[in-house]
C-alpha cells in the first residue's frame, strides 16, 4: 500500500510499505479516509525525537472505515465509520480502569526508552517513533489498531467526516487541556497557541464556564480564527509584552488559568527566546520553554497551569519558584482521549462545537512534503492539512 513516510529532517515521501494484517485477536484494521497533520508531528519531522527511523510510517489524527476485526472484537463491525484515539489504551490496566487511558501500562511494546527518559514506561502512541511502540501511522491507506473496541469509536450519524476527524486529537487534547484547568463560572482563561489544539481549547473553556478567555499567538490569521470562531479576545507577542498586557486585561491579577497548548518547540521574542533555541539546536536541553515559563508567570496566584503541549525531555530555568510562591497548581498528560470521545460528539450533535473550521487543505498523500513544510510554515492560512489516502489529485483549499 501506499504510505507517507518520514525520509529524514524535514523531508517526507510516499513509499510502498506491506499492508497491514490482524496481529491479535483484538485487534481491527481500518482504512483510512482521512488523516490529518498534527502539530506534535512537527517535532518528529524536524528530528526532536530521536526514535524514529527512515521509513516509518507518520500520522495520528484519522477516522476510517473498519475492513477486518479480530475474533475478539464483538462490538465494532466491517463497515463501521470510526474515529481512532491517537494514544493507545488497552482498556483493563490500573490507568486504565480509573480512565487515565494516556498512562497505560499495556500498549507501548517498546517501553525501554521512555522508562529510561521519564522513570515509567508510557502509553503507545499511533505513527510516533519506536519510542512509543513503533506502530506505524494513519497516513497511509489502511492502518492496524490495536485494542480496537478500545480505541475507536463510532462516528453517529450527522457527524461530517470534516467534523469526526479532530475528535482523533485536536479536539480531546483541548477538551483536556480545558478540563484540566478546573475552570470555574466566570473565570478568566489564556490560552497559549492557537493551533488546532489551542483552538478547541479556547472552545472548550467557554463550554465548560470561562467569562473570558485570552488567546496569545503571532500568526494574524490563526489570531483572528481565535476571536471570529472561538470568541476569544487576542494578543499577538510580537506586538506587545504578554506579561504586562495580562496583567492589565486582568486588573493586575493575572489570568485564573493558563493553558499552554505550543509545547517543545515555542516561538518568541527577545533574550529568553534565543537563548533558548541556541541551547535546543546545540543539544543543550530539548526545549524551548518561553511559553510555559510566560504561563507560571502570569497565572494569578493559588490558579492552574495546564500543559498540553509536547515536552520530550529537559528544559533550562524552569520557574519553580513561582509555583511553589504563588500556590500554583501544575496539571498536565497526553490526552485520554477514550475519556471524552462520547461527550464531545455529543457537543458536536447539539451544535454546541463545531471542529469543522480548522480544516483548511485538503490533501494527496503525494503532496506530504509540500503539506508539511506549508503546515510547519504556517503559510497559505493553513490552520489543518488533511490528507485524503485514496486521492492522488492535486492539493485543494477548503472553504
Amino acid at each position: 500500500m501506499r504510505a507517507l513516510c518520514w525520509l529524514g529532517v524535514n523531508k517526507v515521501g510516499v513509499e510502498r510499505v506491506p499492508d497491514p494484517e490482524i496481529l491479535n485477536p483484538k485487534d481491527i484494521l481500518v482504512r483510512v479516509t482521512m488523516s490529518s497533520v498534527c502539530g506534535s508531528d512537527l517535532h518528529l519531522l524536524g528530528g526532536y525525537i530521536p526514535a524514529l527511523k527512515p521509513g516509518d510510517v507518520l500520522g495520528h489524527e484519522f477516522i476510517g472505515e473498519i475492513v477486518d476485526t479480530g475474533r475478539d472484537v464483538t462490538t465494532l463491525s466491517q463497515g463501521d465509520r470510526v474515529v481512532v484515539v491517537s494514544i493507545l489504551a488497552c482498556g483493563s490496566c490500573e490507568h486504565c480502569l480509573r480512565q487515565a487511558f494516556s498512562c497505560c501500562d499495556n500498549t507501548n511494546p517498546k517501553p525501554r526508552v521512555t522508562e529510561l527518559a521519564y522513570g515509567h514506561g508510557c502509553a503507545g502512541i499511533i505513527g510516533y517513533s519506536h519510542a512509543f511502540g513503533g506502530y506505524a501511522g494513519s497516513h497511509a491507506e489502511y492502518i492496524r489498531v490495536p485494542f480496537g473496541e478500545v480505541n475507536a469509536f463510532k462516528i453517529p450519524e450527522g457527524v461530517r467526516d470534516e467534523q469526526a476527524v479532530f475528535v482523533s486529537d485536536a479536539v480531546p487534547t483541548g477538551y483536556m487541556g480545558a478540563d484540566m484547568a478546573d475552570i470555574q463560572e466566570g473565570d478568566i482563561v489564556a490560552v497559549w497557541g492557537c493551533g488546532g489544539v489551542g483552538l478547541m481549547a479556547i472552545c472548550s473553556a467557554y463550554l465548560l464556564g470561562a467569562e473570558r478567555v485570552i488567546a496569545i499567538d503571532k500568526i494574524p490569521e490563526r489570531l483572528q480564527m481565535a476571536a471570529q470562531k472561538c470568541g476569544a479576545e487576542v494578543l499577538n507577542y510580537e506586538e506587545v509584552d504578554v506579561h504586562e498586557a495580562l496583567k492589565e486585561m486582568t486588573g493586575g491579577r493575572g489570568p485564573d488559568r493558563c493553558i499552554d497548548c505550543v509545547g517543545m518547540e515555542a516561538d518568541g521574542m527577545g533574550l529568553e527566546y534565543w537563548y533558548d533555541y541556541v541551547k535546543q539546536q546545540t543539544f543543550m536541553h530539548t526545549e524551548r520553554g518561553i511559553a510555559l515559563r510566560q504561563a507560571l508567570r502570569a497565572c494569578r496566584k493559588g490558579g492552574v497551569v495546564s500543559v498540553l503541549g509536547v515536552y520530550g525531555g529537559l528544559m533550562d530555568k524552569f520557574p519553580m519558584g513561582a509555583i511553589v510562591n504563588k500556590a500554583l497548581t501544575v496539571r498536565s498528560g497526553q490526552q485520554a482521549g477514550q475519556r471524552y470521545v462520547p461527550q464531545l460528539f455529543e457537543l458536536i450533535q447539539q451544535g454546541k462545537l463545531d471542529p469543522s473550521f480548522m480544516l483548511t487543505h485538503t490533501m494527496p498523500l503525494e503532496q506530504g512534503q509540500s503539506a508539511y513544510m506549508m503546515f510547519k510554515k504556517k503559510n497559505n492560512e493553513c490552520v489543518r492539512a488533511v490528507f485524503l489516502p485514496d486521492s492522488q489529485e492535486e492539493a485543494a483549499p477548503v472553504g
